[in-house]
């Protein structure tokens, strides 16, 4: 190594477990980045989410429907990133006894409720990472603005507007969620 050249090793998931949970974000090839507190219209709407696809997933035993967990979704340098709302399917869930530590579990749903701070950049960024890491479907939600965006495998984009409906499309067949109701 030449002198005064300092490299950093980048940041690994079991790194991150070591962390006090106040203090974790999230890992985007290996740098950990702080996720802040939510104001109350980013919890009301994702709560507004989660409610209904909870019910619907438990309902039909499909799953399990959680909030901000941690999925390791690329190694080596590692990224683990923790959406608002995720839905895993049960074939794809550790069985109980080896559910500890941040895992490499690939949600078929995840959603992203926009917060003030966030940058398009960033979340552009994120939507790419879960459709690479094999996440079927991402819905970003924007509060401010009262829209959606459905993200699918092929990177095609759809927007919805008041009036409309949410769908699990091939993911949860069956489920819809109005947007007047999301942002009620």
């Amino acid at each position: 190594m030449a002198a005064g050249v300092t490299t950093t090793r980048a940041m690994t998931a079991r790194d991150l477990e070591a962390v006090p949970e106040a203090e974790r974000g999230e890992l985007i090839r290996g740098e950990m980045r702080p996720v802040s507190p939510t104001n109350p219209e980013h919890f009301l709407v994702t709560g507004n989410v989660f409610g209904p696809l909870w019910s619907f997933v438990n309902e039909r035993g499909l799953g399990v429907v959680g909030g901000e967990g941690g999925f390791l979704l690329e190694v080596d340098p590692d990224t683990m990133l923790a959406p608002d709302v995720a839905f895993v399917p049960w074939d794809r869930f550790p069985p109980k006894g080896r559910r500890r530590g941040f895992q490499p579990i690939v949600p078929d749903l995840v959603v992203e409720v926009l917060s003030p701070s966030n940058t398009a950049a960033e979340v552009n960024e994120k939507v790419r990472i879960y459709l690479a890491a094999g996440v079927r479907l991402v819905w970003v939600v924007d509060p401010v603005a009262e829209v959606v965006t459905v993200y699918e495998p092929d990177g095609a984009a759809r927007l919805l507007r008041p009036g409309e409906a949410l769908d699990g499309g091939a993911v949860l067949p069956g489920f819809a969620l109005p947007l007047d109701d999301l942002f009620a």
